[in-house]
């Protein structure tokens, strides 16, 4: 069974949010149709206290992506954004949708950054999102959303090490960092399980 996975659909990402990604606006069309296609939809959603760590607001004489040592583990350090109950948190209309079946948040804990929807960045935690696909047998996930190059791509990974066939949709996703995107792209084109539905 298959099922559409919308990745952090949310308006810091997007034109005027504090962490916009560029372009980011023209995949709403787009995953816009393709929920459609999908009886099932589910949803990421950042949802960061305010003083996340991997704010560089928290780090004096930080500066926007700067990467630092974040308890053992490298942290691009990134604007303030997506604080639980902030206007930016919110998903977009597009994920909102009546086949909208679950919701999975992420990056509450304060020292841990989580940029896939199904572990925090050391696997410490889980979001409980492997659990629910397989009490509902699916074994097809397919990816939109934001952004590409880090909690796209590392959603992806991760479904991939568990198991699952993997199908992104490149117009329902745009990058930071186009070029490096197209570097990762390439390192997960080796895996039989992936594919792409090309722009």
């Amino acid at each position: 069974m298959k099922t559409l996975l919308l990745i952090d659909i949310q308006h810091d990402f997007l034109p005027g949010g504090a962490l916009a990604v560029p372009d980011s606006d023209a995949i709403l069309p787009y995953v816009h149709e393709l929920t459609t296609n999908f009886e099932r939809v589910i949803a990421t959603q950042d949802w960061h206290p305010a003083n996340h760590e991997s704010f560089a607001s928290q780090h004096a004489g930080k500066a926007v992506f700067d990467t630092i040592d974040l308890h053992g583990l490298p942290q691009t350090l990134w604007p303030d954004h997506c604080i639980q109950n902030s206007a930016g948190a919110e998903l977009h209309d597009v994920a909102q949708v009546g086949n909208l079946e679950a919701i999975f948040r992420k990056g509450m804990d304060k020292e841990i950054d989580s940029y896939s929807g199904f572990y925090d960045n050391g696997r410490r935690r889980t979001t409980g999102l492997h659990g629910f696909l397989q009490e509902k047998a699916i074994t097809e996930l397919h990816f939109a959303g934001l952004a590409a190059d880090f909690c796209v791509y590392y959603s992806m990974v991760d479904a991939l090490d568990l198991g699952y066939k993997v199908v992104l949709h490149e117009q329902g996703t745009r990058a930071i960092d186009e070029a490096n995107f197209a570097e990762l792209l390439q390192n997960l084109k080796q895996n039989p399980q992936f594919s792409v539905v090309a722009r």
